[in-house]
């Protein structure tokens, strides 16, 4: 489930064998299964190139780069974490804030959605998926971009790596980022105001690669119901710092050893009232986050050892989350498994993996945690490429939000004895390639217990942290083929959930019961010309039915649209102009929230 970063604006060109080619310099801006990396009322972020991923699903508040809750095969916005190299990167407030991440998409590589086996040996606390980013190795370039469009919109984003080669082959480089947004926003009081910086180190071999990022990120951004659903206009307020150290080499037949570090302070004013600060409670969170990471797969003839050792610590100051029974926490994961292979006659392999993951923390009881994945590789002449039968188990602790939110008063009601979450997950995975169509397909059923979900009850304004059990069983199929003109995208997913939250009676479920029954989505990237090209992401849903939403209903289109321009005679600019919400869908992503209506920019990007 690999796809390519999005990097600095270039002219490209997809080959019919699927491959890439920059005509400018040695960017690489698309993923093959997605049109526009980039938004249109910001700059980018590490969450713009999900908007429209097929296996992800991003409920945006303003916009995805404003808040985001991203989820995963029907999972919560905190059942999904990202990975930052060998690290994860959780906010132990919420986890509203865990796509606040002051990373330049132009210095991230590769990224993978880890699910089943994946997701258990690659990250802590996270009980669905993963979006796993990888360092960019950094070449001499730069770009400087700018845009403007409706509702008073401007943006700026400069980019300059620089690298030089020392003795022996290795590299020494240097890259800094520097962006800003502002804008009226696309409805009455959805004014953004966003800045972000950052800057990083890097040696690297052929074989191994060093990289010390250092990054800051402001964001205020308003909107009407952005959390609660009593057409109030609310604010947030965000400063998010991360320090990160990361270092990868490659082994011998596939093998890799990766290790790191980090440090992440994250500080939120949210204002109910804009127009009456403090209403209620003054919101206000300091949280800090700090951990390191070691993997490795070590391969041996047929044999393979795959592990892994995370830790994390994190505290928190707030002046309305003080009703819960401690404010520091300290996390540990371990993971172990071995790997055996066994040849077959026609030239492919079965492979059997099977391991135990130990997840402990000072704040809850300790789990230890079946995986076992079963898979058959064929031969390179067969059309089906793979098929695996995996069966997983996951554990996860609430965030402080759920458990030290007064359980009486105020508008977010928590629940101390809120205790770890389980998630028992069996899948069947297929890949190939079908008449050009380079193809994954799963159906999995997923029993999660005591799921922390945030429901809502009539006559009461509040929302409450209530546990749940759900048995949610989904099926999703993308497809991706090349062809002279371009390249096309096709995802399908299907989830249907059965929900049991006990003795307590609930009116509507904000998280979740709130995904799509039937989504689909199509990206196409077209070569018009020479000169010309047209990126067109779009997405239709079947949402389940839920009482909180508003307006919209719960069919929705939704597209992203961009016409490209790279004039021969001046080498190295692009205009562009591009449209999000093309169709200007009121559907509300999250319930009562209201939608980002249709805007639209005009940019010009020149590299070097």
């Amino acid at each position: 489930m690999r796809f390519v970063s999005p990097l600095l604006l270039a002219t490209i060109a997809l080959t019919s064998h699927g491959q890439i080619s920059v005509e400018m310099t040695e960017m690489v801006i698309h993923s093959p299964r997605i049109a526009n990396q980039a938004p249109v009322a910001t700059f980018a972020m590490p969450v713009s190139a999900l908007r429209y991923e097929a296996l992800v699903d991003v409920q945006g508040r303003n916009m995805a780069e404003g808040q985001a809750d991203v989820s995963i095969r029907g999972g919560t916005f905190e059942n999904t974490g990202f990975r930052i190299g060998s690290v994860t990167i959780l906010d132990p407030q919420t986890g509203h804030y865990f796509a606040e991440i002051p990373v330049p998409p132009a210095m991230l590589g590769a990224l993978d959605i880890l699910t089943g086996a994946a997701n258990s040996f690659g990250s802590i606390n996270v009980n669905v998926g993963t979006i796993a980013y990888g360092w960019q190795p950094i070449v001499t370039r730069g770009q400087f971009s700018l845009g403007v469009g409706e509702d008073n919109l401007n943006r700026q984003e400069l980019y300059q790596g620089y690298a030089r080669e020392l003795s022996g082959g290795a590299f020494f480089g240097v890259d800094v980022e520097y962006s800003r947004s502002s804008s009226d926003g696309s409805i009455p009081q959805g004014d953004h105001d966003f800045e972000r910086v950052g800057g990083r180190l890097q040696w690297r071999t052929d074989r191994a690669q060093t990289d010390l990022f250092i990054g800051y990120q402001a964001k205020f951004f308003g909107w009407p119901n952005l959390y609660t659903p009593y057409g109030v206009d609310e604010t947030e307020n965000l400063q998010t710092v991360l320090v990160t150290l990361n270092h990868r080499a490659e082994r011998e037949a596939g093998g890799y050893f990766e290790a790191g570090a980090y440090y992440r302070r994250n500080r939120d004013d949210y204002e109910f009232n804009r127009h009456i600060p403090g209403q209620y409670n003054p919101y206000q969170h300091t949280t800090w986050l700090h951990g390191a990471a070691i993997s490795g797969r070590e391969v041996r003839g047929d044999w393979a050892v795959v592990y892994r050792g995370e830790v994390a610590s994190d505290k928190i100051e707030s002046t309305s989350l003080t009703s819960g029974s401690y404010n520091t926490r300290q996390m540990l994961k371990l993971a172990l498994a071995g790997e055996h292979q066994w040849a077959t006659d026609d030239g492919g392999a079965w492979v059997a993996l099977g391991g135990m993951t130990l997840d402990d923390t000072n704040r809850d009881s300790g789990a230890v945690s079946p995986v076992v994945n079963f898979t058959r590789r064929f031969a390179t002449s067969s059309a089906t490429q793979s098929i695996a039968l995996s069966y997983v188990e996951a554990t996860q602790v609430p965030s402080y939000t759920a458990v030290n939110s007064s359980a009486a008063g105020g508008l977010f009601r928590g629940n101390a004895t809120l205790g770890r979450e389980t998630s028992r997950n069996v899948e069947l995975g297929l890949t190939g390639n079908y008449v050009g169509w380079q193809t994954e397909a799963a159906i999995f059923y997923r029993q999660d217990d005591d799921l922390v979900d945030w429901t809502f009850s009539n006559g009461v304004t509040a929302r409450f942290a209530n546990a749940v059990d759900i048995a949610t069983t989904g099926f999703e199929i993308i497809g991706r083929r090349d062809f002279d003109w371009g390249g096309v995208t096709l995802g399908y997913t299907y989830m249907d959930k059965d929900a049991d939250y006990g003795s307590t009676t609930i009116d509507a479920s904000f998280y979740a019961l709130n995904f799509a029954k039937h989504r689909v989505t199509a990206a196409i990237t077209t070569r018009i010309s020479e000169e010309w090209e047209l990126r067109f992401d779009n997405e239709a849903r079947l949402q389940e039915e839920n009482p909180l939403r508003s307006a919209g209903g719960e069919e929705a289109l939704t597209s992203a649209l961009s016409i490209v321009w790279h004039p021969k005679m001046w080498r190295g600019i692009e205009f562009s102009i591009s449209a999000d919400n093309l169709w200007d869908s009121d559907f509300q992503e999250v319930p009562s929230v209201p939608a980002a209506r249709r805007q639209v920019a005009l940019s010009v990007a020149y590299g070097w």
